[in-house]
């Protein structure tokens, strides 16, 4: 493909012949730039490297100072400009990595990602010593600052960031940390995007890219799906060595920085940057295993019977139901039928949720080198959200959307906390998410009469919450074993195919047959390079969901509003303050068992279906 100098405009691509989906969209970033050589970028880039560098001259040595003013006026005007270059620097980091995901392969997209990620670590660079003279301002003097004074507004940023003290090095070593940060974790990042969009996956005479590769799976010939498997599985044979290599080294850098930081276990840093207590992670981590039997084992075998077989091959684990009619669903009727489920829940939430169509700030076909899978990425609360999908047409297609507009209606809600207190910890993004396609499917459910459709919506639901829950946290046990095996010297393949293994069928279960070739599946998920230990957010959203549904369910009047609320309230509160409205609390042991009953109550209701032919 011929590189192109200028975003793409059009709302929608046009299907092709017989196509079926109808027009798809394709985003917008005009509202960001309007192309690589845009003038207003150009003006960015210079005014962030001026103003990063004048930031650091004005105020280096002098927090601590400012601190103790009275009303810390000098303070405040400090963290109002940090903030500003902030998000000015999101907004050019943003550009370059939505561009970069619609094609890492455009050789034009590839270099200008590259250089914008050095201009802006150079401008961060010139930043570092902001947060590290917070946390070495008294805390009396501090606390003092906050109560007295307007500079109260920043508390829920700033009693953040003095959360990471403990962790942090002399300044000097932060500053190398982060200039090395480009040649070391971001470049091995960038490595294995470029890997996975650059591979091939030979199948039914065609040469695949990995998301329609990975789409098969679910479809409805079982032919069709051992093909796809056998011809990952040999895809990600022929490139064991560079996974091997990229993992091992992301592992090793990572522990050298939790190392001198003092992170004593391997997943401390995660819980710290998701405001989690590590207890509260590993009661959900042993409730999820201990309910491996009544979840994920009792489900495939029911599924298995389903096939007429003791055991699925690992390949029709997503299988759809058999004798159950597949259709098509065309863009049209997913954009319908999640906002009139959001709707009928909140109007407010569909009216944010409609923008999305509306705007042109959703990305859906599927494209030669094209990031896979999907994702929301919040750009900057200056700008808008934007949504990248691969859309099949498929009904799991339909809940992805669902989910990740859940996700862009929590950041539109939490955009005016402002850069520094919209981001919210990953466990709970991951709740609006979920809720969203909790919503869209109990509203299917509700309309759904003929029994053999019901059973497939059901099962569907059941698989993706097993695959949100059971699979997350056997995802979070493999990545332990993996940092923890790292310790102790370089993996080879072989070994980081056998720790796969062996979380694979602990939690898949006996019903599930992992064939040869699926000890080689751990290659493709880009969570364990991109983000090491995010994945149990996925089973901590999944079951705070199931828990926040219940209360939905029997509540009064004024649900949706507390619920809004809290998605407004961005990242200013802990978790437990923004769950006391609904009397939930993530530290109760039974918090998550009654989240895990949703999905037990669910597999009941299959066997019920069975039961009553």
């Amino acid at each position: 493909m011929a590189p192109r100098s200028k975003t793409r405009t059009a709302a929608v691509r046009k299907p092709a012949p017989g196509a079926k989906l109808g027009a798809l969209p394709e985003w917008n970033l005009n509202d960001l730039y309007s192309g690589l050589d845009s003038p207003a970028l150009a003006r960015d880039l210079e005014s962030v490297a001026t103003r990063s560098s004048e930031f650091e001259t004005d105020y280096k040595g002098r927090l601590a100072a400012l601190a103790a003013e009275p009303g810390a006026p000098g303070l405040l005007e400090a963290v109002k400009r940090y903030e500003a270059l902030g998000d000015l620097l999101g907004r050019i980091g943003s550009y370059s990595g939505l561009l970069h995901a619609t094609d890492s392969t455009n050789p034009a997209y590839t270099k200008f990602y590259g250089d914008m990620s050095e201009r802006i670590t150079d401008a961060y660079s010139h930043l570092l010593f902001f947060d590290l003279e917070i946390n070495r301002i008294d805390d009396a003097v501090l606390d003092t600052a906050m109560r007295d004074g307007p500079l109260g507004h920043y508390r829920p940023w700033i009693e953040d960031v003095r959360k990471e003290k403990p962790y942090q090095l002399e300044d000097r070593l932060e500053q190398l940390f982060h200039e090395k940060s480009l040649t070391g974790y971001s470049a091995w990042n960038r490595q294995y995007d470029d890997t996975v969009a650059a591979l091939r996956f030979r199948i039914g005479g065609k040469d695949l890219g990995i998301e329609p590769a990975l789409s098969l799976l679910q479809d409805a010939d079982g032919k069709k799906r051992k093909a796809a498997a056998e011809a990952l599985a040999r895809t990600f044979k022929e490139n064991l060595r560079p996974f091997t290599l990229i993992t091992n080294t992301l592992a090793k850098d990572k522990e050298i920085s939790d190392r001198w930081r003092g992170f004593k276990d391997v997943a401390e840093a995660r819980h710290l940057s998701n405001r989690v207590e590590p207890e509260v992670v590993e009661a959900l981590v042993e409730a999820v295993r201990a309910a491996y039997p009544k979840l994920s084992h009792r489900y495939y075998a029911l599924k298995a019977k389903w096939f007429g077989k003791k055991r699925l091959p690992h390949w029709d684990r997503n299988a759809p139901l058999p004798k159950v009619a597949q259709r098509t669903i065309p863009w049209a009727d997913a954009r319908a039928t999640v906002i009139t489920a959001y709707g009928a829940f909140s109007p407010r939430m569909a009216e944010v949720a409609d923008q999305f169509f509306v705007k042109n700030w959703i990305d859906a076909p599927v494209r030669p080198g094209k990031q896979p899978g999907a994702f929301a990425h919040p750009t900057v609360p200056s700008a808008h959200p934007y949504v990248l999908l691969n859309y099949q047409g498929k009904p799991r297609d339909v809940m992805t959307l669902a989910h990740e507009l859940g996700h862009g209606v929590h950041q539109v809600l939490a955009a005016p906390n402002g850069p520094l207190m919209a981001p919210t910890p990953l466990t709970l993004a991951e709740t609006a998410s979920v809720f969203g396609e909790m919503l869209t499917f109990r509203k299917l459910l509700a309309n759904t009469t003929d029994k053999k459709q019901r059973k497939a919506m059901l099962a569907a639901k059941v698989e993706d919450m097993i695959n949100t829950v059971v699979r997350q946290i056997a995802f979070y046990t493999f990545e332990r074993k993996v940092h923890l095996e790292r310790r102790k010297g370089e993996l080879t393949p072989d070994k980081i195919c056998e720790l796969w293994m062996s979380v694979q069928s602990e939690s898949l279960g006996p019903a599930i047959e992992l064939k040869p070739g699926y000890e080689t599946f751990w290659t493709y998920i880009p969570h364990f390079i991109h983000s090491p230990f995010y994945v149990y957010a996925y089973a901590f959203g999944d079951c705070l969901v199931n828990s926040l549904y219940a209360v939905y369910e029997r509540s009064d009047e004024g649900f949706a509003e507390r619920y809004l609320d809290m998605l407004a309230a961005g990242g200013t509160k802990h978790h437990s303050e923004l769950l006391a409205p609904f009397g939930l609390d993530a530290r109760d042991p039974q918090f998550w068992d009654g989240g895990l009953s949703v999905i037990a109550n669910l597999i009941g209701e299959l066997e019920g279906l069975d039961a009553s032919r």
